[in-house]
C-alpha cells in the first residue's frame, strides 16, 4: 500500500538565537522563513515553516539541531549561557552565526567563554560545507560590501567535528531576506539561499 507523505508533518525546527549584551539579535526578519522554504523545495528538507527564538540559556536549544544568530552590534553571554551553549554543542547541535557587520569582536570574544580551548578557523574552499548540493568552489559568495574585504568563512571544531560555522564579511542572511528589502540581485539571493541551504544539508548528514 502507498503512503502519501506529501502533507507530512514537518519533522523538525530551526531557531533564531536571542541574546543579551544590546545587539539587534531580531535582525533579518524575513530571512530563516525564507531559508526554509527554500530548503523544503529544494533539497527535500522538511522543516517547520516558521523559525522559533531561543534564548542562549534555556534548556530550549537543545531541541533544534540548528541555531542561527545575527547582529550588528554587542553579544554578551554570562557563564551559564556560556555553558549551556557548550553543552548543546557538544551534544551534537549547531550554531551558524552571521556577522551583519559589527558583530565580529564581540562574537569572537564570548565564543571564547564557550570554548577557550578553541581558536575560530578559516574553512578551506575544499570542505564540504562548500560542496553539498551547490558547489561553492571559491567559498562564501559575497552579498554585500562593507570593509572590502573577502567574506569568509571561519569554524570551530571540536574534536574533528565543526560546531559552529561563522560568516564574516558576507552579510548571508541579508541574502535570505525578501527581495524588496534591499534589493539585492536575484542571482545573489539565490546564491545565498544556496549557501544556506549547503549550511543546513551539511549539518543534517553530518
Amino acid at each position: 500500500m502507498l503512503v502519501n507523505t506529501s502533507f507530512a508533518p514537518p519533522s523538525y525546527k530551526i531557531a533564531k538565537l536571542k541574546y543579551n549584551g544590546g545587539g539587534d539579535w531580531y535582525a533579518n526578519k524575513t530571512s530563516l522563513s525564507n531559508l526554509i522554504k527554500f530548503c523544503n523545495q529544494n533539497i527535500g528538507t522538511n522543516i517547520f515553516p516558521e523559525e522559533e527564538i531561543v534564548e542562549a540559556g534555556s534548556k530550549d536549544v537543545f531541541n533544534y539541531p540548528f541555531i542561527h544568530m545575527t547582529g550588528h552590534g554587542n553579544f554578551l553571554l554570562n557563564d551559564q549561557e556560556a555553558q549551556n551553549l557548550r553543552n548543546y554543542l557538544i551534544a551534537g547541535g549547531f550554531l551558524h552565526a552571521d556577522d551583519n557587520y559589527g558583530l565580529d569582536k564581540f562574537f569572537r570574544r564570548e565564543m571564547k567563554k564557550v570554548f577557550p580551548e578553541l581558536e575560530f578557523v578559516e574553512l578551506p574552499f575544499s570542505h564540504p560545507i562548500y560542496h553539498q548540493k551547490y558547489d561553492f568552489s571559491k567559498g562564501l559568495p559575497k552579498v554585500h560590501e562593507h570593509d572590502g574585504k573577502p567574506a569568509q568563512g571561519f569554524g570551530l571544531i571540536y574534536k574533528g567535528r565543526l560546531v559552529c560555522f561563522y560568516s564574516y564579511e558576507c552579510d548571508l542572511g541579508n541574502g535570505w531576506e525578501d527581495q524588496d528589502v534591499y534589493n539585492d540581485p536575484e542571482p545573489t539571493r539565490q546564491k545565498a539561499l544556496q549557501m544556506g541551504a549547503n549550511l543546513l544539508q551539511y549539518v543534517f548528514t553530518n
